[in-house]
């Protein structure tokens, strides 16, 4: 876990204090106070853990029922030009091309034809959309339309960017430009928070990783700190249900 001198160490971009989400008597996000400074930190833990909730109270999308939160000193609702955000299920519009979803990002982040041009051209060779650039999103398959939104969110060099599973659905080889492009980001002082299941791809980018269970955080700490393999450490901390046996799986069939 971090030290209290370590933390007083690093200058926070993010700050979460008491940040609490229910829906009924589901406690989604409970009590959620941290702190967390530029570099790459992933969110892991297991379906309906309260990651992708607490995402959406950083990017703006929902309101904290109780607590603060604050990006670079400002409630997320006022710092939504300085964000990219790839949601979870991709935010595109079924009957616009890859490219038209670049040219209108770019317009509504005030970058000028030119640049938007320029910056699109670049991001669908990188991720290697170039050549399906004019398909309309309903046509793409499920990784690409994750590689578009991941253009999206990039496209206007943001600040602070918000990803949830951006290794989700996607092949190999791309998930490596992904991770490639995020630590890149970072290098040149982007903070970058994403949520994922894979846990090899947090181990070699991630700087921090937080894990959360039943809307709690039940772990905090630098990546570098971690004394045995992250998927090791993820099994030991979360309660899994035991095997039912469901002799109807092998049972011969009549």
């Amino acid at each position: 876990m971090y030290t209290a001198a370590q933390m007083d160490a690093m200058h926070p971009t993010i700050v979460c204090r008491n940040v609490s989400k229910r829906f009924g008597n589901l406690a989604a996000v409970d009590g959620f106070s941290l702190e967390i400074p530029q570099g790459i930190c992933a969110l892991v833990g297991p379906n309906g853990a309260g990651k992708s909730t607490f995402l959406n109270m950083l990017t703006g999308l929902m309101v904290p029922d109780q607590g603060d939160i604050r990006i670079s000193g400002l409630p997320p609702a006022d710092m939504r030009k300085i964000m990219g955000v790839m949601p979870e299920k991709s935010g595109l519009f079924d009957l616009l091309s890859i490219r038209e979803h670049l040219e209108l990002a770019g317009a509504v982040y005030g970058l000028s034809k030119g640049e938007t041009r320029n910056r699109a051209d670049a991001l669908l060779r990188v991720l290697g959309l170039d050549s399906m650039q004019n398909l309309f999103a309903d046509q793409c398959s499920h990784g690409m339309r994750k590689k578009a939104s991941l253009a999206v969110a990039l496209l206007h060099a943001p600040r602070v960017i918000f990803l949830d599973e951006p290794f989700e659905g996607i092949d190999p080889a791309s998930a490596i430009t992904v991770q490639a492009l995020l630590r890149k980001a970072a290098t040149g002082g982007t903070t970058v928070l994403f949520t994922s299941h894979t846990l090899g791809a947090v181990e070699r980018i991630a700087d921090r990783i937080i894990m959360i269970a039943a809307g709690r955080i039940v772990w905090d700490s630098a990546n570098q700190s971690l004394t045995r393999p992250l998927e090791e450490l993820y099994l030991s901390m979360i309660v899994q249900e035991p095997l039912e046996e469901l002799a109807w799986l092998r049972s011969p069939r009549s």
